[in-house]
């Protein structure tokens, strides 16, 4: 019924017997891609199976009705089926939702990436915002941050910020925060009161694994250099900044926030696999366009999704034509009522489809 799911579950058994080789046991770096992608698995995997066993249960139960002549025990049979098939259709329609999710409800973490858009200083302060609007939001959820690389404005701001979330559910609450995002409101750097508006892009990339995607030596063209920054800092006395190419994409990444070239290095390679994957998702969207109803889920960075218009005390998220006027909230990261908006109006698009 769920050829799908049925295929996670395959893939989460093969990753169970992976756990237990002696070979993968003594890769820690392996060890700990493979469980990320298991744990995301764990759920889907346990649901199918609950659904099998369900099945079997009420087969048993409607063969017990059939033999069975007492009447006592016809009732208590008819009973016990009616519970078994009144528990499937619930658990069927939690997977039904699952179905309709996709690969997102199993992905865990993410990679965001912020970048100033038109606005000069005013959008690189207002890519802070958004920044700390998302911390705020990954702090509630119970989830975790982890910065990758930064590029600071003279004012504060960012010109650029990449960072990683992990938790459970992050990909999946996220995932349609990608696109531009416009502010309008009198900036810091407004001396006569005037309303502005800029802008910044957000990408939301999948925290892909090296087991999920693996990256050859030969694609790649490894530079290192110099951080950029302040002078007589350490990280600037060493090579360790590293810009890595990925070859047959042209798609290259470059890290230098930590001291260590060994870890600037790692955190390249995160970032260029989920922008390899990202890429390849963005063909076969563009791909498959003409059937597409909206852009919801394309990840194109160049459409408006949302303006926050700060003297009305507006949001409004420009796909779904949801405003709500609590930015105040919001900027606290308060994002539950936009992001749940969001999922159910995808989730009913695909319905549609089905």
């Amino acid at each position: 019924m769920f050829p799908s799911l049925e295929t996670k579950l395959e893939r989460f058994q093969e990753l169970e017997k992976q756990l237990m080789d002696p070979e993968v046991l003594g890769k820690p770096s392996l060890m700990v891609e493979i469980q990320r992608e298991y744990g995301g698995l764990k759920k889907v995997a346990e649901a199918v199976l609950e659904h099998r066993r369900l099945k079997a249960d009420i087969l048993a139960a409607e063969e017990m009705l059939e033999v069975e002549t007492d009447r006592e025990s016809r009732e208590y049979a008819q009973a016990e089926l009616d519970e078994l098939q009144g528990s499937l259709e619930e658990l069927e329609e939690r997977l039904e939702e699952i179905v309709v999710a996709g690969d997102a409800i199993t992905r865990g973490g993410l990679i965001m990436e912020i970048r100033a858009g038109t606005g000069g200083e005013e959008a690189a302060l207002f890519a802070n915002d958004l920044f700390q609007m998302y911390s705020r939001y990954v702090e509630v959820q119970g989830w975790k941050l982890e910065l990758i690389e930064a590029s600071h404005s003279d004012m504060g701001g960012f010109k650029e910020i990449v960072f990683s979330i992990t938790g459970e559910g992050a990909f999946h609450q996220l995932q349609f925060e990608s696109g531009g995002h416009r502010v309008q409101r009198v900036p810091e750097t407004e001396t006569q009161g005037r309303i502005h508006t800029s802008a910044a892009t957000v990408a939301v990339l999948p925290e892909v694994s090296e087991v999920e995607l693996e990256i050859k030596d030969d694609e790649l063209q490894i530079d290192t250099m110099r951080a950029g920054g302040p002078g007589g800092q350490k990280v600037n006395k060493t090579e360790s900044a590293v810009r890595i190419t990925h070859l047959p994409t042209g798609i290259v990444v470059k890290c230098q926030d930590e001291k260590s070239q060994h870890k600037n290095k790692a955190k390249a390679m995160r970032v260029l696999r989920g922008r390899i994957l990202e890429e390849k998702e963005r063909q076969a969207n563009a791909e498959r366009a003409e059937e597409r109803r909206t852009l919801i889920g394309t990840g194109d960075r160049s459409s408006r999704i949302r303006t926050y218009n700060f003297p009305d005390g507006r949001c409004t998220d420009h796909r779904i034509g949801l405003t709500l006027y609590k930015l105040d909230q919001i900027m606290q990261g308060n994002l539950t009522e936009l992001i749940e908006a969001m999922l159910e109006f995808d989730r009913q698009e695909k319905l549609k489809k089905k």
